[in-house]
């Protein structure tokens, strides 16, 4: 029963997986498409998430690490990009 439900889930996942790649070709703005990159990535956490519920393992427990990781980073970076131009700032005395 939770392996049918997971892979009704994953099926779920995978439209919302679609339309957040149509998102972020087609977004109107920048912001859009940084938002959709985003989503991409919590999206893509919550499959594999459902995919180790289904397979019934945690192999997968560091891909959901560095798929966090990544997301977070990629999104701080393009919206520090989006807003002044500079990612790193440099001090120099």
């Amino acid at each position: 029963m939770l392996q049918s439900v997971a892979y009704i889930v994953m099926c779920i996942l995978s439209i919302s997986i679609v339309l957040c790649f149509v998102r972020l070709i087609k977004g109107p703005s920048m912001f859009d498409r940084i938002v959709a990159l985003d989503l991409l990535g919590i999206t893509l956490i919550g499959f594999v998430g459902m995919l180790m519920i289904a397979q019934k393992t945690l192999v997968y427990v560091e891909v959901i690490l560095v798929l966090g990781i990544l997301s977070f980073v990629g999104t701080v970076a393009l919206s520090k990009y989006m807003e002044g131009g500079v990612v790193i700032e440099r001090n120099r005395d």
